[in-house]
């Protein structure tokens, strides 16, 4: 048994029991970040604030939710929002955060397209992270569904139909899904415990598994660099913080971090107070209603350019898009062929596909959120046809023509 001395604090209490110190230099006050960086670095810790967020929030809706398809509808819009104290508050926090946790994924995402983040030793960062996306979805549908309003009820429709176009065990497999025959209570329960139990417990695991892969690679930096670690870190201990390309995590960079979360609460509790209607479809606010299908059903916004390409092809093969794009993200280390590591302002073609990928998913989002008629279906037929092959043929061609004129 080791050997345990009388402790001159709570800190070296804990650091003889559970090495509290060994721990806090692991991961915060010998983890080295690069001073070249800049507000685009601080998306990750703003995601794991509004995860924080929709987790508290949450706790105290799911006291006053009842998931049953007869009182699920008026324990969110009459009991929450009228009858329990601040109710309305913790909603609109936790439908602002739900929605507004997406526009920073996107923007973490592409930050770390554009900087060449998914490359060079971090692809299990980049595979994580994409875990997280795909995670955060499922918890997102789910939780779509649970106020129990029109778009909640054809939208759980729609969605667990796409998994009847599976060969051989399609038709089972939307049944099982569904609890029953039919989207209806069974449906409700289980997505109720997958938002509120399942889901969220792996969130946290792989929240863990990613900031865990970022110990080994180190986080990139605006200029691609590839930093001596050791090196760096021996001058910083040194004292001679000014020549050493790093700092500590704590204090430094995560004071800064800090900073950047105070303005992006600023914005958040803009929407939450003055906007908080932009996450909430009008049409989710009547019953619903298997009687009567909405004349336009769409999801919210995050999904809409993945639905755009479903809805670009016929059913067969737009259902084999839409699940190509899912996972496309994926293996976006694999398609890039080129060794270059370097912001895409220094890549040329690269440069180009970027951008243009961008546009493109912006065009796929904001088609998919108009009615499938006219033009709106050219539109979004060559929109798709363009995703598919920027992804699949365009950069695997330009990365290996990089990596062979550097050659």
């Amino acid at each position: 048994m080791a050997e345990f001395k009388k402790a001159d604090g709570i800190v070296d209490w804990l650091d003889q029991r559970l090495a509290v110190k060994s721990f806090m230099k692991v991961m915060m006050t010998q983890y080295w970040i690069p001073k070249k960086i800049n507000f685009l670095w601080a998306m990750g810790v703003i995601l794991l604030t509004m995860f924080a967020i929709l987790f508290i929030t949450g706790l105290l809706l799911v006291m006053y939710y009842k998931p049953d398809v007869a009182l699920a509808f008026d324990s969110v819009n009459k009991t929450i929002m009228q009858e329990v104290e601040y109710g309305w508050l913790w909603r609109h926090m936790h439908g602002v955060a739900a929605s507004v946790v997406f526009l920073v994924m996107y923007i973490h995402m592409f930050t770390g397209i554009y900087y060449g983040s998914y490359k060079r030793g971090r692809e299990m960062i980049w595979i994580s992270g994409m875990l997280l996306f795909v995670l955060f979805s499922a918890e997102a549908f789910s939780g779509y569904m649970l106020p129990w309003g029109q778009m909640s009820y054809w939208a759980a429709m729609v969605i667990t139909n796409l998994f009847g176009g599976i060969p051989f065990i399609g038709p089972e497999l939307v049944e099982w899904i569904r609890g029953d025959y039919a989207v209806g209570d069974a449906t409700l329960n289980r997505f109720f415990m997958l938002h509120v139990c399942l889901l969220p417990i792996v969130v946290i695991a792989v929240i863990a598994f990613h900031f865990y892969s970022l110990r080994f690679p180190h986080v990139n930096n605006e200029i691609s660099e590839e930093l001596d670690f050791d090196l760096e870190a021996e001058k910083y201990l040194a004292g001679q913080k000014k020549e050493s390309k790093v700092i500590a995590f704590w204090p430094d960079f995560l004071c800064k971090d800090i900073f950047y979360i105070c303005l992006f609460m600023i914005f958040y509790f803009y929407l939450v107070c003055f906007h908080y209607d932009f996450a909430m479809d009008p049409i989710n606010f009547d019953p619903a209603n298997a009687l009567k299908t909405p004349p336009h059903i769409y999801p919210e916004w995050y999904f809409l350019w993945s639905y755009e390409i479903l809805r670009g092809f016929s059913y067969e093969i737009g259902l084999a898009c839409f699940g190509i794009a899912q996972v496309i993200f994926f293996v976006l280390p694999f398609l890039d062929r080129s060794d270059v590591v370097a912001p895409a302002h220094k890549r040329g073609a690269f440069m180009v596909w970027f951008w243009v990928l961008l546009l493109d998913m912006i065009i796929l989002t904001i088609y998919g959120k108009l009615p499938p008629v006219g033009i709106n279906n050219n539109i979004a037929t060559i929109a798709s046809v363009l995703f598919l092959l920027l992804l699949i043929v365009i950069l695997p061609v330009i990365t290996i023509m990089e990596r062979k004129a550097k050659k």
